[in-house]
């Protein structure tokens, strides 16, 4: 293929996912897939390898592409197929991702898959919202093993009633359901109209080109980074249940075009649900080291070819099954991301940020009790860390999370709730040569009796700032005015207001520099 050829090939895949993630969005029923756009969608080849995926959720994507394989290899796939799975120890994130995969077939031959993954706000926790301070992965809510939603092109409706039967709002989950089936049709339509068009041995001969050069990309650009060893060392607010200070590490070894990551030294799996699979942590390093690559990086298996890493097994980044990780997914994921960053600070200074306001600030919220059931899950934005370019961004969503907020038109018609003040938090960046993004605040007055539950991070520690830069503030979570711990689960009574403050992030370099 020439440049361009190649190009247009890589475009064309890429335009497939997006069509994907604009199909899953309109016809979802749910505000947090369809205004909040938790959501994710990709293309894989035959041996479950990465191909394109549209811009959406990275922890969703980096960590379906390092599990996609073994979900590939443990079925003989049949068209028309369509595989359903949250589990976080065989292929998912944590609970409330919901990941479908189908197969595409082309005369009947394999010729690869399309997979999304929707965040569903109730996937039948006890605790409103599915994202509770839990022990114990049956707490989270149902886990689904790998299982067929659509079998030779029929639904099987007894595992979508078994799963719809769980949540507070059967009609909607169902929608949202409908909506991810509908999203893989539409993919796989559109792949098979392309494989069709080019020709088989054609489409196998572009992802080879692709994924060579995806690879000759990213080997470029980490030849660019020193060799040596770089080392840093931060560490988790709490887990819910009094440990603290939560210990994470990382050494990166740069040695010509290669990269491994080793997360031995942090912290073993803990009591709360702060804990990862692997791939979860897998995602953080594949979006940090895509942040140093080029724009015309394409987002396929070739880009991550030079890049290796380890966790301990039974660690926080590796948990073992049945450990809880539904904060692990957001919190942790975000917080490794601020680890890889400090330690490329030290191989190339001018190219790393500081430190993000470092938590997605995870707000889980209804009522199972009142006339109208209802659950509703929101991420809260903060501040961006500054950098040698330029202040950092002031209240913004960074990093693992990509959404965007629900609008509070939306949620004050969708649910009892009303949004009093949404404001920057001003002067939260940590001040230097260039300051950081301030963070955010946001007032909820609730306005039946509502359980409420918080997964925040950032709260004790501080987003670190560098080159003489300092740290962005920790934020606060009160409730009528009252301090309220980081990680808690709360029973609200109509007329209260839960008030949450994000951190801000760091600032980068001296003031007198």
């Amino acid at each position: 293929m020439t440049p361009i050829e190649l190009s247009l090939f890589s475009s064309r895949i890429a335009a497939i996912c997006e069509e994907m993630g604009a199909v899953l969005r309109r016809a979802a029923f749910s505000p947090n897939i369809k205004d909040r756009l938790d959501y994710s969608s990709a293309v894989f080849d035959v041996k479950g390898e990465l191909c394109a995926q549209a811009a959406h959720i990275p922890v969703h994507l980096g960590s379906m592409a390092y599990a996609m394989g073994d979900l590939v290899r443990a079925r003989n796939w049949v068209d028309g197929d369509m595989l359903v799975l949250n589990d976080p120890y065989l292929g998912g994130t944590h609970l409330p991702d919901v990941t479908l995969i189908a197969p595409v077939f082309l005369a009947d031959k394999l010729a690869g898959f399309v997979a999304n993954r929707a965040h569903h706000a109730d996937i039948g926790c006890e605790d409103p919202g599915s994202m509770p301070i839990a022990r114990d992965l049956a707490e989270e809510g149902l886990v689904i093993a790998p299982s067929l939603m659509v079998s030779a092109g029929q639904p099987n409706q007894a595992l979508l009633d078994e799963i719809t039967a769980v949540t507070t709002n059967p009609a909607e989950s169902l929608g949202d359901f409908s909506a991810q089936i509908s999203a893989n049709l539409t993919g796989v339509k559109r792949l098979r109209m392309l494989i069709a068009g080019l020709g088989e041995d054609a489409y196998e001969q572009g992802l080879d080109e692709l994924n060579a050069y995806a690879e000759r990309l990213a080997r470029n650009a980490i030849e660019q980074i020193p060799d040596g060893r770089y080392t840093f060392a931060d560490e988790l607010d709490d887990d819910g249940f009094g440990h603290e200070h939560i210990p994470l590490h990382v050494a990166i070894d740069i040695c010509g075009s290669d990269v491994h990551i080793d997360f031995t030294g942090s912290s073993p799996q803990v009591e709360g649900n702060l804990n990862c699979p692997l791939p979860v942590a897998a995602a953080s390093v594949y979006y940090v080291f895509r942040c140093l690559m080029p724009e015309q990086m394409p987002a396929c298996a070739g880009s991550m070819r030079s890049v290796s890493l380890h966790a301990p097994e039974g660690s926080i980044l590796n948990a073992r099954r049945p450990a809880a990780v539904a904060a692990g997914n957001v919190e942790t994921s975000t917080r490794v991301v601020d680890l890889l960053l400090g330690a490329l600070a030290q191989a190339i200074p001018e190219q790393i940020p500081a430190a993000s306001h470092g938590s997605m600030n995870n707000l889980a919220m209804g009522s199972r009790s009142s006339e109208h059931p209802w659950a509703y899950y929101e991420t809260i934005g903060g501040g961006m860390g500054a950098s040698a370019a330029g202040a950092g961004i002031s209240a913004v969503q960074t990093h693992m999370t990509n959404t965007l907020n629900t609008p509070i038109e939306a949620l004050e018609m969708t649910y009892p709730l009303r949004i009093e003040r949404y404001a920057v938090r001003h002067q939260s960046g940590g001040q230097g040569r260039y300051t950081g993004g301030n963070g955010i605040i946001r007032d909820y007055r609730f306005l039946e009796a509502t359980q409420v539950t918080l997964l925040t991070e950032r709260r004790a520690s501080r987003p670190w700032g560098l080159g003489g830069g300092d740290a962005g503030l920790a934020g606060e979570n009160r409730v009528d005015g009252m301090a309220i711990a980081a990680k808690v689960s709360l029973a609200l009574q109509s007329g209260q207001v839960l008030s949450i403050a994000t951190p801000g992030g760091g600032g980068w370099g001296r003031v007198d520099t």
